[in-house]
């Protein structure tokens, strides 16, 4: 089993609903998102999956987030923005954009800041 990963980032600005302290506020991260996807096989040329399509899956998708407001963002049904939140979303996109690829995803892991990360999985 292979695990590739990828890391891109995105910046928006959120508030946290029923929040009792500062996140409550509007503000903003410059969050950090990487993607495991595993494969079992190699091609014929000795790859896994080609990192372009990963980037490519991972940046359609964070384009979604950027510079938004993620509270207003439909993608969110009116789901709390947090990051564990968000990191479900996102490995969710990434799970619809990888069915044409012999690759899965195994975990999403967001950064809202250099020391506090959440890893979602669905194992």
């Amino acid at each position: 089993m292979y695990l590739l990963n990828v890391t891109d980032s995105f910046s928006a600005a959120h508030r946290l609903c029923g929040y009792q302290g500062a996140c409550s506020n509007l503000h903003g991260h410059n969050w950090k998102v990487r993607v495991g996807i595993t494969c079992e096989q190699l091609d014929e040329i000795g790859m896994a999956l080609d990192y372009g399509i990963i980037k490519g899956i991972l940046g359609k998708i964070l384009d979604t987030f950027d510079h938004e407001y993620l509270n207003d963002l439909p993608l969110l049904d009116g789901q709390n923005p947090t990051s564990e939140n968000l990191a479900r979303i996102i490995y969710l996109e990434m799970a619809k954009g990888l069915e044409p690829y012999p690759a899965q995803i195994r975990e999403v892991e967001i950064y809202e800041s250099e020391r506090s990360s959440v890893v979602y999985t669905n194992a």
